[in-house]
């Protein structure tokens, strides 16, 4: 998963506009893009537009549900759960414990509409309560479900009462920082790839660009989209390089020439195992981008 695009569930024109942007994933939201008052109507909007996709897309689809304190998220699985989507996203995940009840409740969709055990997948967004944030480690084996971790800023101002999320620079204060840093390493203990929150200005493509690629830099494997602009720069970034992956290959080869030792030497310079595992990590990354088959 390298791009995640947003779009609203209850606009068709929206919806089809979003799955035609080339992004890894489509996110069809029923959540904060959507009215409270269009919640019915948007779950007939997506679930008969997913069900119409889903043989004429190359994009996994996803759906965000409403949160599990709302009371919709039971709503939202009986409507689209029978469109079989790829994936659920959920949004204000409080720990490991709300992903077992969101997969106790698939488990039950799933087999009321005949569909394989367990092949639906979670997404859950981890930092967007303050409960959240601090319960980060408790992902780590909480389902085989769980398909990666995402992390939000905007709920998290609001549930702590920041009147800003960014500094006058631009830069995420101390508290988004940990946010981000938290999932990195919440990810990296359930072993899953981490995908970094959105940028909400869709217009500033230079410092869109700089964001993407400090992420791919400090470990994210892809970043979610609000606008269909926006997909082919996240392509970009989290694409490895030609470069990278003969790179990558090359110690992947030199351990297995040498009988997967400790340390290789390589053009006289030493590699270990954890440049072993950052090569290993990045050549399944392009095959997963189809630039090495």
């Amino acid at each position: 998963m390298r791009s995640l695009l947003f779009v609203p569930g209850d606009c068709e024109r929206k919806l089809e506009k979003g799955f035609g942007a080339g992004a890894d994933v489509v996110i069809v939201d029923l959540e904060d893009s959507v009215a409270p008052a269009n919640k019915v109507s948007a779950r007939k909007v997506a679930a008969s537009f997913i069900s119409n996709q889903r043989q004429q897309t190359s994009s996994a689809i996803y759906v965000r549900v409403n949160d599990l304190s709302t009371g919709l998220t039971d709503d939202d699985l009986a409507a689209l759960v029978p469109a079989r989507p790829d994936g659920i996203m959920l949004p204000k995940s409080n720990s490991g414990q709300d992903v077992q009840q969101l997969a106790a409740r698939l488990r039950v969709r799933e087999a009321e509409n005949g569909l394989p055990d367990g092949g639906i997948k979670i997404l859950p967004i981890i930092t967007e309560t303050a409960a959240g944030v601090l319960a980060a480690a408790s992902y780590a084996g909480s389902s085989a479900r769980l398909a990666g971790l995402t992390w939000g800023a905007e709920d998290l101002s609001a549930a702590i009462g920041a009147r800003s999320a960014r500094d006058e620079s631009g830069r995420y204060t101390d508290v988004f920082r940990l946010a981000r840093t938290m999932t990195i390493l919440a990810a990296g203990a359930a072993e899953v790839v981490a995908i970094d929150t959105v940028f909400p200005d869709f217009r500033d493509m230079a410092v869109f660009e700089a964001e993407c690629r400090e992420a791919e830099r400090d470990g994210f494997t892809g970043k979610m989209a609000i606008h269909p602009a926006q997909v082919p720069v996240i392509n970009a970034a989290f694409t490895p390089s030609a470069e990278a992956v003969r790179r990558s290959q090359a110690i992947v080869d030199a351990f297995a020439a040498a009988g997967n030792p400790g340390v290789v030497g390589i053009n006289g310079k030493m590699y270990d195992r954890p440049h072993l595992r950052l090569a290993e990590r990045l050549l399944a990354r392009a095959t997963a981008a189809g630039v090495l088959l």
